[in-house]
């Protein structure tokens, strides 16, 4: 699953989710004339929590939490 993000000026909207980049990128086509010159945009790669948690499962067997 893939999001949109378009920052424009203070204004931050999140569009989505979408199945592949290219249909972010399509509906990108579309909404990026109704924003500003400058506005800036991203696609991103969603992860499933049960991914983060097993990454970070697999990370924080490696790693010693030492307290001072």
């Amino acid at each position: 699953m893939y999001l949109l993000t378009i920052r424009d000026g203070l204004n931050t909207r999140h569009v989505g989710p979408y199945l592949s980049p290219k249909q972010a990128a399509d509906d990108l086509d579309r909404l990026l004339p109704l924003c500003g010159e400058r506005a800036r945009w991203l696609i991103h790669a969603l992860e499933s929590p049960a991914e983060l948690m097993a990454s970070l499962g697999a990370g924080a067997a490696r790693t010693a939490v030492v307290a001072v």
